[in-house]
């Protein structure tokens, strides 16, 4: 067990979206933190909401065994943000009260694992005083600062599988088959599964596209013979208010080309179910991670990965920024020389 100086008491809090790996991570920082530094754990329920309402248990070995496949967080989530102005005479002022329950729940570390909300949040309370690690997680993929987050992997199999289904009924009929994956403002998870599921047309959030480009694209391929076309779009595209990004892209297709076409919006599945496991790997990299910064007194800094390496970096240096697809990716290069079209000038 390690000399070195150390908290004694962790907390650990699930915030934001629920994703496939946040019971692998809590069972990382768990394990990790009982059986090689000796400290005891907390785990806090429903998020920030749990800090403001002193709802938490004691979180013990037996307790982290057999979720490391489990979807899901056992300690349950929520969107509470703290920090979120309110125009409520009967506000109550929440980063105080959650320095106040830190104290007296005897915390000398709290872990926070989330997305972009959640390590702003974090980057202000380690403002506020209190002693944060943040453990990044989404499968948007979209936290500034590290090359990937677990969560995005998982997603990326549900998505991949989808596309390949929708390969076979639009293949039988002869259609237009339009796929929209989630991902937020970002367009990592559409690239990747586009990609990875033979996608003819991508359309990226990142990526400004024009929809005559695309009608263009898919009458081409129609007049090549090439007997159906799969269309996979990111969620946070530009699109008409009171519909879906695959809707309205399915509905303009149609009206431009004369093509039968239909959309399939995937929705919360993707966020569902068992992790995949390289997001398994990669959470238990992060939680064990976290555990040795707060072993090493080394606060307000988030877990991220570089390349294969595990390092970490400032939660101020996190917080309010967000990882987008950039437009020169070499993979969107090469996969336009593949015939790829993302509906710009490029195609």
């Amino acid at each position: 067990m390690s000399n070195a100086k150390r908290a004694t008491r962790i907390g650990i809090v699930t915030a934001g979206g629920d994703c496939p790996g946040i019971n692998a991570a809590i069972r990382g920082v768990g394990k990790t933190a009982i059986l090689e530094y000796g400290m005891e754990v907390v785990g806090i329920s429903s998020g920030f909401l749990g800090l403001i309402n002193q709802e938490h248990t004691i979180l013990d070995e037996n307790q982290l065994s057999g979720i490391l496949t489990v979807g899901g967080t056992i300690l349950g989530t929520s969107r509470e943000n703290p920090f979120k102005k309110s125009t409520s005479l009967l506000s109550v002022d929440k980063p105080k009260l959650i320095r106040k329950h830190y104290k007296e729940m005897g915390l000398d570390a709290l872990v926070c694992i989330g997305g972009n909300g959640t390590m702003r949040t974090a980057a202000h309370l380690s403002e506020e005083g209190l002693n944060v690690i943040g453990i990044p997680k989404t499968i948007d993929n979209d936290v500034w600062g590290t090359d990937q987050t677990f969560g995005f992997d998982s997603a990326l199999w549900i998505a991949t599988e989808a596309i390949d289904r929708l390969h076979t009924t639009a293949n039988s009929h002869k259609r237009i088959m339009v796929i929209e994956v989630m991902g937020h403002h970002a367009g990592w998870l559409a690239l990747y599964s586009g990609i990875a599921g033979g996608g003819d047309v991508i359309l990226l959030p990142e990526v400004e596209f024009d929809i005559d480009i695309v009608a263009k694209c898919l009458k081409r391929r129609a007049i090549h013979k090439k007997p159906y076309s799969i269309v996979v779009v990111a969620e946070g595209i530009p699109f008409k208010k009171g519909d879906s990004a695959g809707r309205y892209i399915a509905d303009a297709i149609k009206t431009k080309t004369g093509m039968e076409t239909r959309e399939t919006i995937l929705g919360y599945i993707q966020r569902g179910g068992s992790p995949s496991p390289m997001d398994r790997v990669l959470a238990t990299r992060f939680g064990a991670s976290a555990v040795e910064l707060i072993a090493q007194q080394k606060f307000g800094q988030m877990v991220n990965l570089e390349g294969n390496k595990i390092s970490s970096i400032p939660l101020s240096d996190v917080g309010g920024k967000l990882r987008l697809v950039p437009m020169d990716l070499p993979l969107i290069h090469k996969t336009r020389k593949m015939g790829v079209c993302f509906g710009d000038e490029g195609n």
